[in-house]
């Protein structure tokens, strides 16, 4: 397994492994903590997993978490999904940068998504099982959502929408996020 810097969003990996193939199908390791911690990252943060499925053109996102914020390790574990973070951390570097990826059950890619950094994903496969690894207990008292199809992101989701939660639809946009988050 490798890690790889994510140049458009300060401190995010893509962690990829070495899938090991013959004819029964491929095996591979999917976390490692002595990989994690070759970047700077304690592996022994993370402290819930969980899981969600997802059909074909449902979107997911984009959410963050206000507080101290929530990282996370994302990956498609069956399926493809594109999935977007947006980093929202205004000391970072990357303020702002948007950066996109496709991860796959094939690859079995994990991508470490920074506390402050929103996040969504679309699924492209008709199911995608998308697992998460998250430093905190989750708390939906500090659940924010930004509009998915907000303008200033102009994010290129590849599908039309079939489905999302009402709190996806109904979400602000970036811009009175930021405002909220100032006052």
């Amino acid at each position: 397994m490798k890690a790889i810097a994510v140049p458009e969003i300060s401190g995010a990996y893509l962690f990829e492994p070495t899938p090991y193939a013959d004819e029964r199908g491929f095996f591979c390791r999917t976390f490692d903590a002595d990989v994690v911690r070759s970047v700077g990252l304690d592996p022994d943060t993370f402290i819930q997993d969980s899981v969600s499925r997802s059909a074909r053109g449902v979107l997911r996102g984009l959410h963050l978490r206000s507080g101290a914020g929530e990282a996370k390790l994302v990956r498609c574990s069956y399926g493809r999904i594109f999935d977007v973070v947006v980093d929202l951390r205004p000391d970072s570097p990357t303020y702002r940068n948007m950066a996109s990826f496709e991860l796959s059950g094939e690859t079995q890619t994990t991508l470490y998504i920074p506390a402050g950094c929103a996040h969504g994903f679309q699924a492209l496969t008709e199911t995608a099982d998308t697992s998460y690894r998250i430093d905190r207990p989750h708390d939906p008292a500090e659940d924010v959502t930004i509009r998915f199809d907000d303008p200033e992101l102009a994010i290129p989701w590849p599908l039309p929408v079939t489905s999302m939660s009402q709190r996806d639809r109904e979400a602000p946009s970036l811009t009175e996020v930021l405002k909220q988050k100032e006052s």
